[in-house]
């Protein structure tokens, strides 16, 4: 996102849609970033099994950054672009998104990098496709 940009927008396809509830939060009333970073995975696995064609493990996360809290009730929206395939991983900017309280406007909560690679039946690396 571009800091000047007066009309900010996600980047990537929707992923996942959820709400933050009551149980999700810390002692402040506001969302815990496990909790966020819990569903940006879920989202980018299913983004990253699409690509890959079949199942996926999580390897790394990378450059989080935390830029607003969420307040409970907030619609939740994880958005996906895939950034790289290689033989057998995938890497996967996952943005998140919730509308502001006082007048609807979109605002970026976070995103990170997530790489997953491709696993057989077996758990062990297999190439994207096969």
């Amino acid at each position: 996102m571009n800091p000047i940009d007066e009309n900010p927008r996600p980047q990537g396809e929707l992923a996942l849609q959820t709400v933050a509830m009551p149980a999700d939060t810390n002692a402040n009333g506001d969302i815990f970033g496990g909790w966020l970073l819990s569903q940006m995975d879920i989202a980018g696995g299913v983004a990253a099994a699409e690509v890959a064609r079949g199942r996926v493990a999580t390897v790394a996360v990378q450059g989080m950054s935390f830029l607003t809290p969420v307040h409970v009730g907030a619609v939740v929206s994880c958005y996906c672009d895939i950034l790289d395939i290689g033989r057998s991983s995938v890497r996967v900017l996952i943005e998140v998104w919730i509308n502001s309280q006082h007048d609807g406007d979109p605002i970026k909560v976070t995103e990170g990098e997530f790489i997953y690679v491709a696993i057989d039946n077996a758990k062990r690396t297999r190439t994207i496709g096969q």
